[in-house]
């Protein structure tokens, strides 16, 4: 990545990624960190780029790019790769109740990595180790990106990740 800001503390880290590009880099660095069996929640408004990051890491690991769209009437999608990959959207989901019909504990629970779009809406839902990712954006191309590891499975991805 081209001169992002990285700021790191004890339990995550923030990135500044100044382009679409550097999203991309920094998706590719975190699938040579993450492992099967995480749960990354990801957070953020309307584009901001959730699925885009979403799209990187999923390419990095070997699913084909084209597949990967935000899965916002499907709930949830399966890509090929490395090892399995889920893309969850609770966007258009009425309560976490509406997530919970989906049986999400049983993709949590297998080996693979699993993506939660618009993870604040269903949080209560999610795994209590998870790595949850805030994507704000800061200009039309810029993006200020928050890493938070809330166990010890998510905060060795963390360690793992390295700029």
């Amino acid at each position: 990545m081209n001169g992002p800001a990285n700021s790191f503390d004890e339990s995550g880290m923030t990135v500044l990624v100044k382009s679409v590009e550097d999203t991309d880099v920094l998706g590719g660095k975190l699938a040579t960190a993450i492992e099967p069996g995480i749960v990354v929640a990801l957070v953020g408004e309307l584009g901001a780029g959730k699925t885009r990051l979403v799209r990187a890491m999923a390419t990095a690991l070997g699913a084909d790019p084209h597949e990967v769209n935000s899965p916002t009437f499907i709930l949830v999608q399966r890509y090929n790769a490395r090892f399995p990959l889920f893309h969850f959207d609770a966007y258009r989901l009425r309560d976490a109740d509406e997530f919970a019909d989906l049986g999400p504990e049983e993709y949590f629970d297998s080996r693979a990595v699993c993506f939660v779009e618009w993870a604040d809406r269903v949080a209560d839902s999610l795994p209590v180790d998870h790595l949850r990712v805030e994507i704000a954006a800061t200009s039309e191309t810029a993006r200020l990106i928050r890493f938070d590891a809330t166990g010890p499975k998510s905060r060795a991805v963390l360690s793992r990740l390295s700029f």
